[in-house]
């Protein structure tokens, strides 16, 4: 009997039930409200392992790999979601177990089912422009008329040399440098073409001398801490380096710069892997992402606009009323999107981008 007992007690323990009290969620560093997922795990008694990254092509690299673990990921939806989903990497949406669906912007679910036909794999989370993030002060110093609302303050190698000095980083992604590099030459930046982008390479080249790293995420400390005086990156990243620069002991005016030629408008989703092992789970943090508080805190955190139309009457109006955040409708109009490479495209640009940081 006993032996029964410590077997069915094993049994106990080692059920689907007990096993699946925990969501796996891998996720952009500083892109959610981390003291709201205590709440959650409060609320329904499933535990976050929570992971982050920082780059598209690192996610996207883990989910070909096959058995991420993962069961809730954010991948960007163009090109990374739309070329995920022909790879057959995650699995359909059960809509009816997401309460709280209805929160989302139509509009945005109108822009990302041009990616996800009939928003079947994926809901919006945040999105946003890429720009020209600067020290104030320091770019004021050394040239009081800098263009810092065009892309010309980056890709132009007689301005951004001006700042080689105090510092320059960009974003370590061909998938968002090419294409803003290619609007500053008047093309089109979603352009697959070996010419287009071969002169798209030949701008990034003249301006690497000036470029002191490529990444995508330590930018927002660099700025803050002074460390660097400009970048190329994420709306929301900048935001938060103004906000820390702002709380610093030696404090800094970080500005934002959206290019007046038109910006990158992404879109960041949440999803599930199509191995997800919780998949239960998934659906139960993909709800608690649409509540309007969790959607709210998090933009409050991270500067960036969110998909969720009720969260927006409970953020601050230095948020819901920032055009850098909210571009106005000018603006807007101006924004582009890009679809996805296809394999031998990829492999160009990864190539060309590697010449590039390489100095090659």
């Amino acid at each position: 009997m006993r032996f029964l007992a410590g077997l069915l007690l094993l049994l106990t323990l080692a059920s689907p039930a007990t096993a699946q009290k925990q969501v796996n969620v891998y996720n952009w560093s500083d892109y959610i409200a981390e003291d709201r997922l205590k709440v959650f795990t409060a609320e329904t008694g499933i535990k976050v392992n929570y992971t982050t990254y920082d780059s598209n092509e690192i996610l996207d690299a883990k989910l070909k790999a096959g058995r991420s673990g993962y069961d809730v990921v954010v991948p960007t939806a163009s090109p990374f979601l739309v070329r995920q989903l022909a790879a057959k990497l995650y699995q359909p949406i059960d809509k009816a177990k997401l309460k709280n669906l209805g929160n989302l912007d139509p509009k945005l679910m109108a822009e990302l089912a041009k990616y996800d036909p009939g928003n079947r794999h994926a809901i919006p989370w945040m999105w946003g422009t890429i720009g020209v993030g600067y020290n104030v002060a320091e770019i004021r110093k050394r040239m009081p008329d800098a263009p810092v609302e065009s892309l010309g303050m980056i890709f132009d190698p007689k301005i951004v040399s001006r700042f080689a000095d105090c510092g320059v980083m960009v974003l370590d992604s061909a998938t968002d440098m090419f294409p803003a590099a290619l609007k500053y030459l008047g093309l089109d930046p979603d352009s697959k073409s070996s010419a287009d982008l071969a002169k798209a390479a030949e701008v990034m080249k003249a301006i690497r001398p000036s470029i002191r790293k490529f990444h995508s995420s330590e930018y927002i400390n660099a700025l803050a801490g002074g460390d660097i005086c400009l970048a190329f990156g994420y709306s929301g990243d900048i935001l938060q380096a103004r906000d820390r620069a702002a709380k610093a002991a030696q404090k800094r005016e970080i500005a934002y710069g959206p290019p007046k030629e038109g910006a990158m408008l992404w879109i960041d989703t949440a999803a599930i892997p199509k191995d997800a092992p919780n998949p239960e789970q998934a659906h139960r943090f993909l709800d608690f992402m649409l509540e309007p508080k969790v959607a709210a805190a998090s933009s409050t955190l991270t500067g960036y606009a969110n998909a969720n139309l009720p969260a927006t009457a409970l953020l601050d109006k230095a948020i819901a009323g920032n055009p850098w955040i909210y571009p106005p409708a000018e603006a807007r109009a101006k924004l582009y999107t890009i679809t996805a490479a296809n394999a031998e495209q990829t492999r160009e640009r990864t190539r060309l981008w590697t010449a590039i940081k390489t100095g090659r």
